[in-house]
């Protein structure tokens, strides 16, 4: 049994019946989903996209209020901006991405010739610097926008990750996501599971811990706390800061993997971002 395995075991995310095989990526989404609708019964799977305001009642209140002249719309229109604007080749977007905006659900995947997780971002990237545009910072600022427009548009797509079958590279990049999720790190010693699985609920100051499950379908949001939209990986930074570890590079290999991995925990959940948060 790896060492991995015996954590899940122990946190009682999975079954003691798996014991004798390591867990597949389907066992640890169906363990992991099953893990919540038990902790949390009453709650719709669905529901557990909205974060926090699954279960904290007083928190959703106030939620659903902001959600009624959302904060993120500006964004979303700046982004649609962006998205029609001609690049200075005179190509725009949509020639990257032909399908239209309504393409958040097919990332992050596993691209075999470059042999790395592309995330949405990573994609946008891409598609400037192919076409003589400088690349966006990953955290802050203009990228959100672009997020904001593409999540907005492909809002109520079924969140759908697919670690190709057979293919050994896609699987180590989910392993390695799963193990960053599950490891301990810094001064606080905590894993990313210490807060959004074991204490998934409970209160630490002011807020209630967010559930892993559903997390990654409403990015980017908008933080009170940040006063403008962020990536989801400006948030893993801010959660590595928080248990005083050191911090790894946004769109790094580290990050990318670990979007890989709680991506596909949310595999089935409608996507609903942008989303506002405090």
């Amino acid at each position: 049994m790896n060492k991995l395995l015996l954590k899940l075991i122990l946190t009682g995310l999975v079954s003691t019946a798996m014991t004798s095989a390591y867990a597949t990526p389907e066992d640890d989404r169906k363990s992991l989903s099953k893990y919540f609708e038990t902790r949390f019964p009453g709650v719709e799977k669905q529901e557990f996209a909205n974060g926090a305001y699954a279960y904290d009642k007083i928190g959703r209140e106030s939620w659903e209020a902001i959600e009624e002249f959302p904060p993120y719309e500006i964004a979303i229109d700046d982004g649609h901006a962006m998205w029609d604007k001609p690049f200075a080749n005179g190509k725009t977007y949509k020639d990257c991405f032909p399908d239209g905006p309504a393409i958040a659900q097919k990332y992050p995947h596993w691209d075999k010739k470059q042999a790395k997780v592309i995330t949405l971002a990573l994609a946008i990237n891409q598609c400037r610097e192919a076409n003589g545009e400088k690349p966006l910072k990953y955290k802050k600022g203009s990228i959100n926008n672009i997020l904001s427009y593409l999540s907005f548009e492909s809002r109520d797509k079924k969140t759908n990750v697919v670690i190709p079958e057979g293919d050994e590279g896609a699987m180590a990049a989910y392993e390695a996501g799963k193990n960053f999720f599950y490891t301990r790190r810094g001064q606080l010693n905590f894993a990313c599971a210490t807060c959004h699985i074991q204490n998934a609920g409970n209160q630490i100051r002011s807020e209630i811990l967010s559930p892993a499950l559903g997390q990654t379908t409403h990015f980017p949001v908008y933080r009170s706390k940040w006063g403008a939209v962020g990536t989801l990986h400006r948030r893993f930074t801010g959660c590595n800061k928080q248990v005083r570890a050191k911090p790894f590079k946004a769109q790094g290999e580290q990050y990318r993997n670990l979007e890989y991995f709680l991506t596909y925990m949310s595999n089935g959940l409608d996507l609903n971002g942008p989303g506002a948060r405090k």
